[in-house]
């Protein structure tokens, strides 16, 4: 037997060489596992290289056999980045090459005091303009030397549409909410404005894509819009189904009824809603089938002369009992003399309780391109025309003007008040309120701030709840702002703004009045032989 030292030396001995080779272990193990991920990433990296190698092989046959781009043709495969700079150009142009002032269809600051307002931020800006005031149909407001102190600022007036009406329309609000239909727009984008106007005390319009349970939820005035297809209100064959239009009527947040003839950026063609945004919710509201483009008719097919169209809108207001008038983009304008002496002939209970003037400069989601350059008139030519028409014939008081067409910011509105606009309503305003960013991906259904697109996971950036108070911030901060500008000019409520408040700049860097440029009244000069159908304005009698 071994002594007791001994023995214990000898165990540790073998603890020791057993830790030793435990180490050992664990460091091939570690050297092994090291080895193993080069090995793995290098082999990835091979594997990438061969595919990326394959992949520009394969392009470059492709791109030097095909026939139909010259430049892929010629330069194969780097001839395909000339896509991808198109597309991106816009993108840099946007946020890095632009400056504020020089965006279409609306500039880095247009869009940002509808952003700060919506946000509640400060709209007020330093050291001095950005724009370049002698410009050429620059807009210039006329203070007045003893501007109101504020005890003096009264509230808009309120102004009553219908008077011939079972359900006349009353509102003091002056600015208030397009035509952006559920389809065009999104689920989250209807229910945010349709809360937000509720809280703003405006009206909200359906579009002509139909009443959707979203724009009821929120509780707003609503203007329910009869398109060329008459989405929600049609008969299978497209023609109007009275009931249903009797339906919608008895709901009390509906107030009235537009019948549209025409919009800002398309006039001369109905509404286009890419299948790709036909959900089915949408197909369910509007009565068409999921998937499938949907086309509006060019016009009304019940609607091909002045006496059908006062016709029909006489129709809808029985129906309906509230008060019901048309929207349209001017261009030819000879059919206006037509249309107001018919109207002085029927009676004055037979002319439409509004009109709602777009501008040829208005938005759409989806137009051909010639449409939106090349057709219509502007609003700042179409308005005071459209007034003074009305003022030639005594028909001012009974027919409400609403301005629509671009009109996103103080300066604009209060020029439409100025020219002789009841009511201004914005669009794209709104939009921004809600989060666009001018992506201009409105007809991808990609857009990405969720405004435009039926894809969850891009709708899911447009919180409802919060946009809504966004989309009631910029609407009192636009009365708010158009008050200052009022107010400026001497006048205690924005409607009380006239012509003689607003100048244009000219040539030489001199401003003409818009009252000597407009005389009220003086700038419409009726046609010598009037013309019977809404599309003629030749000032010759249609056959």
């Amino acid at each position: 037997m071994l002594p007791i030292g001994q023995t214990t030396v000898g165990h540790h001995d073998v603890a020791a060489s057993g830790g030793q080779k435990m180490q050992q272990v664990i460091d091939a193990l570690q050297v092994s596992s090291v080895a193993d991920v080069i090995n793995l990433f290098a082999a990835l990296f091979i594997f990438l290289v061969g595919a990326a190698f394959l992949i520009t092989l394969v392009l470059y046959v492709i791109d030097r056999t095909q026939t139909k781009h010259a430049i892929r043709r010629n330069y194969p495969v780097i001839g395909r980045l000339r896509y991808v700079m198109e597309d991106l150009g816009k993108y840099f142009r946007q946020y890095f090459f632009a400056d504020d002032r020089a965006e279409l269809p609306f500039n880095r600051a247009q869009r940002a005091w509808v952003y700060r307002a919506a946000k509640g931020i400060d709209t007020t800006v330093p050291f001095g303009s950005t724009r370049a005031l002698d410009q050429v149909g620059t807009k210039v407001f006329v203070n007045c030397p003893f501007p109101q102190l504020g005890d003096e600022e009264a509230p808009p007036t309120a102004i009553k549409v219908g008077p011939y009406c079972r359900f006349p329309y009353e509102t003091d609000k002056f600015f208030h909410i397009s035509g952006m239909s559920y389809g065009a727009i999104s689920k989250p984008a209807v229910q945010a404005l349709s809360r937000g106007a509720k809280r703003a005390g405006i009206w909200m319009n359906t579009g002509e894509g139909a009443l959707s349970k979203f724009h009821i939820e929120g509780g707003c005035d609503i203007v329910f819009q009869i398109g060329t297809a008459k989405y929600g209100v049609r008969n299978d064959d497209g023609s109007l189904n009275d009931d249903k239009l009797r339906e919608i009527a008895k709901r009390e947040q509906v107030k009235m009824f537009e019948i549209k003839l025409s919009q800002g950026a398309k006039p001369g063609k109905g509404g286009i809603l890419p299948g790709e945004k036909v959900t089915r919710e949408i197909a369910r509201t509007r009565g068409i089938k999921v998937g499938q483009d949907s086309i509006s008719p060019n016009r009304h097919p019940e609607i091909n002369s002045i006496g059908q169209l006062l016709d029909f809108i006489g129709h809808v207001r029985d129906v309906t009992g509230k008060p019901t008038g048309i929207k349209m983009v001017l261009g030819a304008y000879g059919w206006l003399s037509g249309l107001c002496e018919e109207i002085n002939r029927r009676g004055p209970a037979s002319a439409p309780d509004f009109i709602t003037l777009d501008s040829a400069d208005g938005g759409t989601g989806a137009a051909p391109q010639p449409l939106i350059d090349y057709v219509g008139l502007q609003i700042q030519e179409s308005l005071p025309m459209l007034v003074d028409a009305l003022l030639v014939h005594g028909l001012r008081d009974r027919i409400k003007v609403i301005s629509s067409g671009k009109l996103t910011t103080p300066s604009g509105v209060a020029w439409a008040l100025c020219a002789g606009a009841d009511f201004v309503t914005s669009a794209r305003g709104f939009m921004f309120a809600l989060g666009c960013i001018q992506a201009l991906q409105c007809n991808t259904n990609e857009c990405p701030s969720g405004v435009a697109t039926h894809k969850k996971h891009l709708q899911r950036g447009l919180v409802a709840t919060d946009k809504a108070e966004r989309v009631y911030r910029y609407a009192t901060t636009m009365h708010k702002e158009v008050g200052i500008v009022a107010h400026s000019c001497g006048v205690d409520d924005p409607r009380q703004l006239k012509r003689h408040h607003c100048r244009i700049m000219g040539a030489n860097s001199r401003t003409i009045g818009l009252h000597e440029m407009y005389p009220p009244g003086g700038s419409f000069t009726p046609a010598t032989e009037k013309p019977d159908t809404i599309t003629d304005g030749s000032g010759v009698a249609a056959e």
